[in-house]
């Protein structure tokens, strides 16, 4: 999986998308991050197949929603987002929150039946990696003891002010890879007076600062922008690094830029 993704959450399904990927694609992004509940597969999948990069060097992202989790209804949604894409095969399939509400054993139910059917789908070639989203410690916990293969990713939101240690830890234990959703806060943190302060010192921009820490803790990262510009910064990581001391004050923010989707008590 690439490092660096394009993220197109609230972004359009139109032309509009379909430029944004192919002007990534040209700068040298090869991780395209979408999900059913974003409404945009048709587009993004519009974009793979026009972007003038072969499909077997692109890497395709998206997510199962809430209200198609179970078994028979995780197989018949996969096989929507596959027709609304039409790129042949998709390269990670999420499972966009736990939707841990109401009694435990029953999302926990729910959750193992719904992950039964994709590692079916993930053994018969058509996806090639499958994991979670939003999963804290108490949600992979359960998953974990009912599943044979074990989640390859769990995205979540991860920032500086919002790092969520006690599940990146359990992830980095349990050999799953972390990927940030909202690396950037939304966009908030490219004002944070830290980041600022560190963004001065190494010449670049906030946003890079951000997902600098992200790459240094073997986070990968898929913010979104349609800017060709910012596209082009937010890709431009590898000139510069962190010092120990500068990771260690950016883990320590107090909690900052949080999105407030706690996957706990969100309603969706």
């Amino acid at each position: 999986m690439p490092c660096i993704g394009l993220g197109t959450w609230q972004v359009p399904d139109d032309d509009v998308l379909v430029k944004a990927i192919h002007s990534a694609v040209n700068l040298g992004y090869r991780h395209i991050d979408t999900a059913h509940i974003y409404g945009n597969e048709r587009s993004v999948g519009v974009a793979v197949r026009t972007c003038g990069v072969p499909r077997s060097k692109l890497f395709v992202t998206s997510k199962l929603w809430n209200t198609d989790r179970g078994y028979k209804e995780t197989l018949e949604a996969f096989e929507r987002t596959m027709d609304a894409l039409q790129i042949g095969y998709l390269d990670l399939f999420l499972m966009h929150w736990p939707a841990a509400r109401g009694e435990a054993m029953t999302w926990q139910s729910i959750n193992s039946g719904t992950w039964r059917a994709m590692e079916e789908i993930y053994r018969r070639g058509r996806v090639r990696a499958i994991g979670v989203s939003n999963f804290l410690v108490h949600h992979l916990v359960p998953l974990l003891a009912r599943a044979e293969v074990v989640p390859m990713v769990n995205q979540i939101e991860f920032h500086p002010g919002y790092m969520q240690k006690a599940t990146f830890d359990f992830c980095r234990s349990h050999g799953i890879q972390v990927e940030a959703w909202s690396p950037l806060g939304r966009g908030a943190l490219i004002h944070h007076p830290v980041l600022v302060e560190l963004a001065q010192q190494h010449g670049v921009t906030t946003a890079q600062i951000a997902l600098r820490w992200c790459l240094q803790h073997g986070v990968a990262a898929v913010p979104k922008s349609l800017n060709p510009e910012r596209q082009k910064q937010n890709a431009e990581l590898f000139s510069f690094n962190l010092t120990p001391e500068e990771i260690e004050r950016l883990d320590n923010l107090p909690q900052a830029c949080f999105s407030g989707l706690d996957p706990d008590h969100v309603t969706f």
